[in-house]
């Protein structure tokens, strides 16, 4: 597969044909240059480096001065991200906010404008919303990137960036690059694209891009746990950026560290089957809620308003992305929504960010898109969930939850009839709230009993969906004594969902039903092999685990509960909302 110039067009290939840098004594990975500061052995080196006679590369002598200009294993991350992008060279940088800025301040000075994509990133949005008019004079204009026309409308005299992303965050909304690299060019601009959401996927300097940026703390990273960006360019804008009198990366610096250089050279040649496998299952989640009637936005679905657009960009074998969107219709269905993915079942967090290995999830018009003007985040319902789509557990096991979740919240209309709180007894006797969710009762973990629940609760027409979901889970059984056991006790009202604690005394009356008999047998000496019932990341105790029985009593309120028993010292408690 070759492009123009002989380059191999699949990213791939590029990146196992760029300069491979072995260790200083033979090992297979790159030596890590700590060092700050670096030597000469001719004292007129100096001065050379200084005037830009001499530098790193081997034509200019292979000089390097100081670790805040350019570093040696910095620049071995750089070599295969230019690669990976297609362009003549890349730099490594602390942040994607970092790269944003670095390279938007190379291409313009006070006075100048940028044309930008309505629906970026919040930082990016505040950067050029706020922050460069305020402190550089720089202003912008914020256009719907997918209308070709108004991305024109907006050109001015003074115009030298024309801004956006590859697939929008969080709408994946997807740019038409060859398009917008010709309106950009013809008038004399540089196109900027933020690649961040599609490594691989996409190579939007063949698609005519001037300059691309990074977040290399998302797909790139894949673990969440390194902060980091990157500018890829040309060579000339590269030096540019690291002029000792107005380069950014130089003045400004925002210095990566040799360490993190050396750790995300590492997990480069692994991006490739984690990106496809994001893929694999954000179009299989999609897939999935676009058959349960859920509005979902995933450019890899047909229905995608830009599906061909996409189509044309990809480059083969890395799929259209891990992320999708599923507007839930309301702020407290999408809460409900992500509290029983992650606090009832494990696995799913919610947390802004992307490309971890587990799913994240956020509520997009009030955290990452929040700093946008009320205008422009109107095009983000209230109730958009953004997911981005992990890759651990089976892809089976996700999709079941997801389904349970989806169901369950669908059928009662996003406002749960019950609060689901797990508890657990610390060593020092205080009882510890350790996460809830919202719940149907205590006997949705049963097909019949949540359809006879749906009646009751949410009327006939849902009793069938609620069923399905509570079908869907894979909680405990539960043995369920005669109605009315276990009262007489009082409970405390449950801070729910801030991992707050209460005095052990304050839960002894409410929990003292559930103590005093063997492991999942009930007062009547009914036994039942129980799961938890939860797939959360909660402590488990050992011993009783995987079993379960009921009681029943009030809490503080004056409103009924009824209380799991786990084991001696953990228990769910349903608390009715209504």
């Amino acid at each position: 597969m070759q492009q123009e110039g002989g380059m191999a067009a699949d990213p791939v290939e590029r990146m196992a044909a760029a300069q491979r840098t072995y260790g200083e004594h033979g090992g297979v990975n790159g030596s890590i240059e700590v060092s700050t500061t670096f030597t000469v052995l001719d004292a007129k080196t100096l001065p050379d480096i200084f005037s830009g006679r001499k530098g790193p590369s081997a034509a200019r002598g292979g000089c390097y001065l100081y670790g805040r200009s350019w570093s040696p294993s910095v620049q071995v991350l750089g070599r295969q991200l230019a690669a990976m992008e297609g362009t003549e060279a890349a730099y490594a940088v602390s942040s994607g906010m970092a790269a944003i800025s670095s390279a938007l301040l190379g291409l313009c000075d006070s006075g100048d404008h940028v044309v930008s994509s309505s629906l970026v990133y919040g930082g990016s949005y505040a950067y050029l919303a706020d922050f460069l008019p305020r402190k550089c004079g720089i202003e912008a204009t914020f256009v719907d990137i997918t209308d070709l026309a108004a991305v024109a409308a907006a050109f001015t005299p003074r115009t030298k960036v024309l801004f956006c992303e590859t697939v929008a965050n969080p709408t994946l909304a997807v740019a038409d690059l060859p398009a917008l690299a010709r309106l950009a060019h013809e008038r004399g601009a540089a196109l900027v694209v933020d690649n961040t959401f599609m490594p691989l996927a996409v190579s939007p300097a063949r698609w005519g891009a001037d300059v691309v940026v990074h977040s290399l703390t998302k797909f790139v990273s894949g673990a969440s746990d390194i902060i980091a960006g990157a500018v890829c360019g040309s060579a000339a804008f590269i030096e540019q950026l690291m002029s000792l009198h107005t380069g950014p990366l130089m003045l400004h610096g925002p210095t990566m560290d040799p360490k993190t250089a050396s750790e995300l050279t590492l997990r480069l040649p692994h991006l490739a089957l984690r990106m496809a496998e994001h893929s694999r299952r954000a179009a299989a989640m999609a897939g999935m809620l676009q058959g349960l009637g859920a509005e979902v936005t995933y450019p890899g679905l047909a229905s995608h308003p830009q599906h061909a657009v996409l189509q044309r960009l990809l480059n083969p074998g890395y799929g259209c992305g891990g992320l999708i969107g599923i507007n839930m219709g309301s702020p407290p269905a999408a809460e409900a929504l992500m509290e029983r993915l992650q606090n009832k079942h494990g696995g799913w967090l919610m947390a802004v960010s992307l490309g971890y290995f587990d799913t994240l999830m956020s509520l997009s018009s009030a955290s990452t898109s929040s700093e946008l003007r009320d205008d422009h985040r109107a095009a983000i319902p209230a109730g958009y969930v953004r997911m981005s789509c992990g890759i651990t557990g089976s892809l089976e096991q996700r999709l079941a939850q997801l389904r349970e979740a989806y169901s369950f919240v669908t059928a009662c209309r996003g406002v749960a009839p019950y609060r689901a709180t797990k508890v657990q007894r610390a060593p020092n006797g205080v009882m510890v709230e350790l996460l809830s969710w919202p719940s149907a009762g205590p006997h949705e973990d049963g097909e019949a009993a949540a359809a006879a629940a749906a009646d009751e609760l949410v009327g006939a027409p849902a009793a069938a969906a609620l069923a399905a979901a509570a079908g869907a889970d894979a909680g405990c059984r539960m043995v369920l004594g005669p109605r009315g056991s276990g009262g007489g006790w009082q409970a405390p009202a449950l801070p729910h969902g801030r991992g707050e604690s209460q005095p052990a005394s304050s839960f002894t009356a409410a929990l003292s039903g559930t103590r005093g008999c063997e492991p999942g047998t009930s007062s009547e000496g009914e036994v039942d092999r129980a799961g938890e019932g939860t797939g959360s990341p909660s402590p488990r105790a050992a011993g009783a685990a995987g079993k379960s029985r009921l009681s029943a009593g009030v809490d503080a309120a004056g409103r009924p509960v009824k209380v799991r028993r786990l084991d001696a010292d953990t228990h769910i408690v349903y608390t009715p909302l209504a």
